[in-house]
């Protein structure tokens, strides 16, 4: 297919529809949904696999959102693939991959070892999955349209999460983990055919030849600028946490894990749905810091142990605080320069999925010494924690103009200025 290096048509930023006329936002989009549907059905099936064989919180814990532990190595090693040429390519290989991976989960017998080795064979991929499709949702929609296709694919992740746990949890009452695994496998490949059918190759960003040391070049600039690193610490650390709170539900409840996985998928739903396409820039930044405590706070009252529908309502109302991720992005976006934004999204992408895998095993082996309940009380006070001491940092992020370059160089601070 032949390379298509213009600049990406203009699209009307007034809703939702108009992203979805777009054919290759489209399939970008329900390549994404898919995945995560394939996602969650497969994350589900492992975590009550492992949970029936071991009965070890840790270890059930860690099958959840173990591939998240393999994703900072590929950040740390190829994410710079995420920018260089043939960008379609990539993203359709990276899908067989997973459509394989996925598949060979779904073989009966298959030891517990060999099942976490293909976590960490996909989730070192994943986090360049991620860089190549955020790479190229900034290729296919404006800079005005970004933050409304980032809400959309967020939203909507939201609801498929909640119909995958909703889904998961029916399908194991009657069938083997082993049997979800291929249903997951049949919508990951919907997502590949999804992908390869409607989107365009690109020869995008880089002059450079990407690899190790264009990686790193790219990362060292990254974490030079003091506003990334707050907001990058501020996307990840209070979000993991909080993930490893959601990795206890099985042990906490085994028969209600997935209402309570699913009632956490629709708040984040409703909360990135409100803050996506109710608030205003300067409001989504306002607010970011009151969102990031509402991720945490309802968790607190697991302290005292309450029965399912009020558990189930706390998760809820937490769910909505994961929207503070898209303000936080936002800023982000508007400090990186063009030539290395899907290498930087990877890396934003992959940072936040590693600490969701050390947010799981951190509440994991607490788990294994504390009660579930307790463990979950606990990953929540430390995540208000991090988020009331990191705030100053934050506030001082503020977003500034780039030099646009191959090889970007930190930028110059601008001149002091009120907070963001």
């Amino acid at each position: 297919m032949p390379s298509d290096t213009s600049t990406p048509h203009t699209l009307p930023a007034g809703g939702y529809r108009d992203l979805l006329r777009n054919r290759e936002f489209a399939g970008l989009y329900a390549g994404f949904i898919l995945t995560v549907e394939a996602g969650t059905l497969s994350g589900f099936a492992l975590g009550t696999l492992v949970d029936r064989q071991t009965q070890s919180p840790f270890l059930t814990a860690v099958s959840m959102y173990g591939a998240t532990f393999a994703t900072v190595l590929g950040a740390l090693t190829l994410m710079s693939v995420a920018d260089g040429n043939r960008p379609r390519r990539t993203l359709v290989s990276l899908h067989c991959l997973s459509l394989v991976g996925v598949s060979a989960q779904a073989v009966p017998g298959l030891p517990l070892t060999a099942r976490f080795g293909l976590l960490l064979l996909l989730g070192f991929f994943q986090s360049l999955s991620t860089g190549t499709r955020m790479g190229l949702l900034a290729e296919v929609v404006p800079s005005s349209a970004y933050v409304l296709a980032r809400s959309l694919m967020n939203t909507t992740s939201g609801g498929a999460a909640i119909l995958g746990y909703a889904l998961g949890a029916v399908l194991l009452r009657r069938l083997s983990p082993q049997e979800v695994f291929a249903a997951a496998a049949v919508l990951t490949g919907a997502g590949l055919v999804a992908v390869a059918a409607t989107v365009r190759e690109r020869s995008i960003r880089l002059t450079r030849r990407p690899g190790l040391r264009q990686t790193w070049t790219a990362n060292a600039a990254l974490f030079s600028h003091s506003g990334r690193r707050a907001l990058l610490l501020n996307l990840w650390v209070p979000n993991g946490l909080v993930v490893g709170c959601e990795a206890l539900f099985i042990s906490y409840a085994p028969e209600h894990a997935g209402a309570f996985l699913a009632a956490g998928s629709a708040g984040m739903l409703l909360g990135d749905l409100a803050v996506g396409r109710v608030l205003t820039a300067d409001q989504r930044r306002r607010w970011a810091f009151a969102l990031r405590l509402l991720l945490a706070v309802p968790y607190l009252l697991f302290a005292f142990h309450p029965p399912v529908p009020a558990g189930a309502a706390a998760v809820f109302v937490a769910g909505a605080g994961f929207a503070a991720t898209l303000p936080l992005q936002e800023q982000l976006l508007a400090l990186t320069p063009d030539p290395v934004r899907g290498q930087v999204q990877g890396v934003e992408s992959a940072g936040r999925m590693t600490w969701q895998g050390i947010g799981a095993a951190l509440a994991g082996g607490a788990a294994q010494y504390l009660t579930p309940g307790t463990a979950i009380t606990a990953m929540a006070a430390l995540s208000v924690a991090v988020t009331v001491l990191s705030r100053p940092f934050v506030v001082r992020a503020r977003a500034v103009l780039v030099v646009r370059a191959d090889v970007p160089a930190p930028p110059r601070p601008a001149r002091r200025r009120g907070a963001s």
